[in-house]
């Protein structure tokens, strides 16, 4: 495993993340499964879990407390808050009452006093920036939280972010959670500058992409995948989008073969080379999937093969790009686009 620091906080974290949202409902993953999951993962030597008090409803969370009890101190542990928790209106978002309120709840979840670093699951367009970083900040004094972060943020929304927080002498955000991959690479044309011009962490989400780099979908065979069963719609070949990734992981597959590599290795190591990117997310549901993803833990990709992947999928391309979720509001409800 390597490892490095995140963003300007001087923390070292495992190139590999273990991400928990399959912990629970979503994977069907029971307490015995997830420690062990857990306990392969630290012995593997990842460092850092990711959860959020969204995945299962808070239930990944108390999975995870539960794992990690008795060695909460060799643990970079994170969490997220921000999507909705309910039917209430105000169980969501970034505001300093929900922002409080909610991290005592994922507090006694995790069944810990402190996280190390909680992240805004989403860009909250009806919160300023100053309430958010505001209440973030004075977690931050109060032990609860050691650093913070956002996640799948805008480029833009980063940048102002930034100016608030030394407008209003408050802590800044230190890490950026977005979504790459291979088959997703918008965010290098403009969060990943971003975040290499203010120090932020990087922690890659979906470096998969949903499985379609897994290895599991290819030309001629069923999608069985559990995310498939999920989200059918993201692996409807008939959907040109679709059609495209497909085209793309059949070429990926050859170059991988043609490495040596397996294509999670070749996924994997992709992300993690970007100068940008501190670590990749895994999120295994089976100890099977860990394994196969810990075994590119050390994956250094050729600049040939990096060469070759830049021929399939060009820098700065999504090859699905309706499944972004960092896109302006005023592109997505058109009374924001109207006088």
């Amino acid at each position: 495993m390597q490892y490095r620091t995140l963003g300007r906080t001087g923390v070292q974290v495992s190139t590999l993340v273990l991400g928990a949202m399959n912990f629970g409902q979503l994977g069907r993953t029971t307490q015995e499964e997830a420690t062990a999951i857990v306990d392969a993962a630290l012995e593997g030597g990842i460092n850092l879990i990711d959860t959020a008090d969204m995945y299962g409803q808070g239930e990944s969370e108390e999975l995870v407390g539960k794992a990690i009890a008795g060695r909460r101190d060799d643990i970079v542990l994170a969490t997220k808050a921000g999507m909705p928790m309910g039917d209430e209106r105000n169980h969501r978002g970034s505001s300093r009452r929900w922002l409080v309120t909610e991290l005592d709840n994922s507090l006694r979840r995790l069944g810990v006093d402190h996280v190390d670093l909680y992240q805004i699951h989403r860009w909250d367009p009806t919160t300023s920036d100053e309430e958010t970083l505001s209440a973030l900040t004075d977690l931050q004094r109060a032990g609860k939280i050691r650093y913070f972060g956002s996640s799948t943020f805008p480029a833009y929304r980063l940048v102002q972010a930034e100016w608030a927080a030394r407008e209003n002498h408050l802590s800044r955000y230190v890490t950026e959670q977005p979504s790459y991959s291979i088959l997703q690479r918008g965010v290098e044309a403009h969060v990943l500058p971003v975040t290499e011009q203010y120090g932020l962490g990087v922690l890659a989400w979906s470096p998969l992409a949903s499985g379609w780099l897994s290895g599991a979908v290819r030309a001629g065979r069923d999608i069985t995948t559990s995310r498939s069963a999920i989200l059918p719609e993201r692996f409807d070949i008939n959907i040109p989008a679709n059609r495209a990734r497909l085209d793309a992981v059949e070429q990926l597959a050859t170059v991988a073969d043609e490495a040596g590599l397996t294509m999670i290795q070749l996924a994997l190591g992709f992300v993690t080379a970007h100068p940008a990117v501190t670590s990749a997310i895994i999120g295994p549901r089976t100890m099977d999937h860990l394994h196969s993803q810990l075994a590119a833990a050390d994956t250094v990709l050729t600049a040939d093969v990096l060469d070759a992947i830049d021929a399939i999928v060009a820098p700065g391309i999504d090859l699905a790009a309706h499944e972004k979720f960092d896109t302006p509001p005023a592109l997505l409800d058109a009374a924001q686009r109207r006088r």
